[in-house]
């Protein structure tokens, strides 16, 4: 079983995770979204305290809140980038995210995607094993991270407790959110964890009992 760290970062409370294997302490970084020193602190004494060993970044899509922290994780810790590449432009263009928002003092330099990530790509992970899904709606290059045996899936800002993704910028598709949510993620088991891009987890059989968005 994985073990998971979670972070509420930057002004928009991005959640970054930290899910790591206890007895290898191999670790992902999901969604970096530490935008200040205070922020990085709080994040590199955990992995710190853990002695744990950051092998990738993984960004569920490339939304400016969900990848500030990526040069710094990238550049302290010597690791690469996954991503899907339907999000390249938006990661090379966080000026521009942050120009539309009106966000200044964040580190705005671009994400390069190192490893193209795809519909059913496997990560590895100490002894476990990770399914990508690709996710497009939010963004064309969304993707969830699946662990069958841990029982939990990182949707990013496609799902939410009880709500969906915004459609409304750049490269979003209300058509495509919603057949990413009824027709990938509500296939998956009713006790699966659902670890969401902001605010509360919740479960996928909760989402079917009272998520409007779903059919």
């Amino acid at each position: 079983m994985l073990n998971i760290k979670q972070f509420a970062f930057g002004p928009f409370g991005v959640n970054t995770y930290i899910v790591y294997d206890p007895d290898t302490k191999d670790a992902l970084v999901i969604d970096p979204g530490m935008v200040n020193a205070r922020e990085q602190a709080r994040f590199d004494s955990f992995i710190e305290e853990n002695k744990l060993t950051v092998k990738q970044i993984i960004n569920t899509h490339l939304h400016l809140d969900h990848c500030f922290g990526d040069n710094y994780v990238r550049d302290r810790y010597g690791v690469k980038v996954a991503a899907h590449v339907g999000d390249r432009e938006l990661g090379l263009n966080l000026g521009s995210q942050a120009a539309m928002f009106g966000i200044s003092g964040a580190d705005t330099t671009p994400v390069e995607i190192d490893v193209a990530l795809k519909e059913g790509d496997i990560i590895t992970l100490g002894n476990s094993k990770i399914e990508v899904m690709h996710l497009p709606g939010h963004s064309p290059g969304g993707i969830a991270l699946y662990c069958k045996d841990s029982n939990f899936v990182f949707v990013g800002d496609t799902l939410f407790r009880g709500a969906a993704g915004r459609t409304d910028l750049p490269g979003g598709n209300y058509p495509a959110l919603l057949a990413s949510i009824n027709d990938k993620l509500m296939k998956l088991p009713d006790s699966t964890l659902v670890l969401t891009g902001h605010d509360m987890s919740t479960t996928i059989g909760q989402e079917k009992a009272t998520n409007p968005y779903v059919r």
